[in-house]
């Protein structure tokens, strides 16, 4: 599963910056990224970024948390006993 999350969330990072510039670029009326070329590629910018736009907050929420990743990391307490005072 952890594989899995690792290259969803990838690939969604990916392609959702593309569609991103893409936007972007044609508000202003410039060039975006090339457009798509694989299956891949077609996917994940004609179908999963529109969806995804469209899902609310709450939802895209709780899909990310439901997926293992770096977002879930849980970092370590400081130990401010153990640190010197800076002066």
């Amino acid at each position: 599963m952890a594989a899995f999350a690792h290259w969803l969330r990838s690939n969604s990072e990916h392609y959702l910056l593309q569609d991103s510039q893409a936007r972007i670029a044609k508000a202003n009326g410039l060039s975006g990224p090339r457009p798509p070329k694989s299956l891949k590629d077609r996917f994940f910018r004609q179908v999963f970024a529109p969806v995804y736009r469209q899902l609310p907050w709450a939802i895209r929420r709780r899909t990310i948390q439901a997926l293992p990743g770096s977002h879930r990391q849980d970092w370590p307490e400081p130990d401010y006993k153990s640190r010197k005072p800076a002066i």
